[in-house]
């Protein structure tokens, strides 16, 4: 059991954001529940299960895992404090061209799991009194740039449920941050030709300003967080 240490919940951590904010976190005194599709994966880059540290089956594309996900907290740890909703994918799906089945898949693991993982989470972070919510988000969130209009819509969408986390959970303590980077030096930017790895934000840098969040007092909320390694007019 975790006893008095906060509990935190991160789904896709086996590399880049998602790896990075469970390390912030475990550095910050918190027990691990770490969501996963291939658990070999996360005990590669975490080690074995310690006392604080749970490597739990998460697909995110099967609606029954959510549930599944934090029984499977709960029987370990007792409590859940944070929850960072990480997971997603990035297909491309314009107007013009783009598989439409991949619309289905983009909305079913990006937007849908977060509202699941939320829903099956809620009792535990209503009994915390000072639950977190982070759901990792885009600037794709915050305006359009680019022609991947799905993933656009997506991450709006996540922005969106962000709000109605902080709307419904306020007076139980929870408090909500939409993280939206820009570019960010991972695998899913490694293709990007308009701007070098090493000019985008560092997933170490995001999960510091994770880290900052989560431990901020419940007077002191903050519902998005923008982050960006270029200047844009438009934010």
């Amino acid at each position: 059991m975790a006893g008095e240490r906060r509990v935190a919940m991160v789904s896709g951590a086996t590399r880049g954001i998602g790896a990075a904010i469970a390390r912030e976190l475990r550095d910050r005194g918190y027990a691990l529940s770490l969501g996963v599709r291939r658990p070999e994966a996360a005990a590669a880059v975490f080690g074995p299960d310690a006392d604080d540290l749970l490597v739990a089956p998460y697909d995110a594309a099967d609606p029954a895992a959510a549930e599944a996900w934090v029984a499977a907290t709960l029987a370990r740890f007792g409590r859940i404090d944070v929850l960072v909703n990480n997971a997603g994918i990035a297909p491309f799906v314009g107007l013009e061209d783009g598989a439409v089945e991949e619309l289905d898949r983009l909305f079913a693991i990006d937007v849908k799991a977060p509202f699941l993982l939320i829903r099956a989470a809620l009792p535990a972070l209503k009994a915390s009194g000072a639950g977190r919510v982070v759901n990792v988000a885009s600037l794709s969130g915050k305006r359009v740039m680019g022609l991947n209009a799905g993933y656009q819509m997506a991450k709006h969408a996540l922005v969106a449920l962000t709000h109605a986390v902080r709307r419904l959970g306020w007076e139980h303590g929870i408090r909500a941050t939409a993280l939206c980077p820009g570019y960010v030096a991972t695998d899913l930017t490694a293709g990007v030709p308009d701007i070098a790895p090493e000019a985008m934000t560092r997933p170490e840098d995001l999960a510091r300003l994770v880290g900052t969040v989560v431990d901020l007092p419940n007077t002191a909320a903050i519902a998005e967080l923008l982050v960006n390694c270029r200047y844009e007019h438009m934010l």
